[in-house]
């Protein structure tokens, strides 16, 4: 026997049966061997494949509400995730269901947010002409453009997972899942109202009474009334969630914040300028792509045919692409008037 089906036999006689086992797993998009040697479960290897990828590393360039902070004390979306990563394992090492798991989902649920924020998702919605949906982009990022277009080969619980966390997506079908797109909700709640209040645009007496009574005064007691109060409401109930005044006072904090904080002009004084860089990231990248030839040879000619692209996605696959343009060769005038009508297909972002 090895460490890994150890472990995995540990998980039979620790976690509740609800849990997503590690042995039970639906499998990843190409088969793997097991190794002889194997000293980690599936679920343990995703994080592991998250934490060492080149967007996890980008994260903490990212920012969350603030475009750009003065001070290092503000969230990235490195900090966020990370945030979201220990409430996530909190509430499901007391429900005794997966941790490893909820932490991989975690890793990777927040890798197709854009720079800029959410000032960033609006500005690329407007360049793409419809939405930009981060949560399927994250989803690409892990089953297409890292590694090379190889992607990390993660297991379907994860990937289904990183889909699932946002509120406009279908519920993931594991508990852990589950878990992660509440945890996601606690944890950027209540870290921007500590942002806020750090950039000036809030203090503690704005947040109205009827909600601090409930939740807390502090930081520290928002979370700890939230994630309680999920725990042994899910424990006494044996259904996944909040209390209702609990749920619902959670829900006007939110409203609240969208209210003082998300539409703000000092946290949004900065669009303008997200919507300008992007305007001219498109701008160059087609003259990038009419300039040049990307692909390797007579078979991939147009850089559209990398993996997981599809005509029309062209020009936004090359705007996100996670590696290095590969070395460029002249195109002849009727492969770059080719490429011109190919690029000007438009078309949007699809999770793979």
């Amino acid at each position: 026997m090895t460490i890994r089906e150890e472990l995995e036999w540990t998980e039979h006689l620790c976690l509740s049966e609800r849990a997503q086992f590690s042995d039970a797993t639906r499998g990843r998009p190409r088969p793997e061997e097991a190794q002889e040697n194997d000293v980690r479960t599936c679920y343990q290897r995703d994080s592991d494949r998250i934490l060492h990828s080149k967007s996890f590393r980008r994260l903490m360039h990212k920012t969350q509400v603030f475009l750009q902070p003065e001070g290092d004390h503000y969230r990235t979306r490195m900090t966020h995730t990370l945030e979201v990563a220990r409430i996530a394992r909190t509430i499901t090492r007391a429900l005794r269901l997966n941790e490893d798991l909820a932490e991989a989902i975690a890793f990777g649920h927040d890798l197709g947010h854009t720079p800029f924020g959410h000032a960033g998702e609006v500005a690329l919605t407007e360049v793409m002409g419809e939405p930009f949906r981060h949560n399927e982009q994250s989803l690409r990022v892990v089953d297409v453009l890292e590694k090379d277009g190889q992607g990390l080969n993660l297991t379907y619980e994860v990937r289904m997972g990183i889909l699932g966390h946002s509120s406009h997506s279908r519920m993931p079908e594991t508990l852990e899942g589950q878990i992660i797109r509440k945890s996601d909700q606690i944890a950027y709640i209540n870290h921007d109202i500590d942002d806020a209040m750090r950039a000036g645009i809030l203090t503690n007496d704005d947040i109205p009474r009827e909600i601090s009574d409930v939740l807390g005064e502090t930081h520290r007691e928002r979370i700890n009334t939230l994630v309680t109060d999920m725990i042994f409401h899910s424990r006494g109930t044996g259904e996944l969630g909040m209390t209702p005044e609990i749920e619902q006072t959670m829900q006007a904090l939110r409203q609240f914040m969208f209210e003082r904080v998300y539409k703000n002009p000092v946290a949004k004084g900065e669009e303008s300028k997200a919507r300008r860089i992007l305007d001219g990231w498109e701008t160059d990248f087609l003259t990038v792509a009419e300039g040049w030839y990307l692909g390797t040879s007579a078979g991939a000619a147009c850089f559209g045919q990398q993996p997981g692209f599809a005509p029309g996605n062209s020009l936004h696959a090359l705007v996100l692409r996670d590696s290095d343009l590969p070395r460029p060769h002249p195109l002849t005038p009727a492969e770059r008037l080719e490429r011109a009508v190919y690029l000007r297909q438009g078309g949007a972002i699809r999770a793979v």
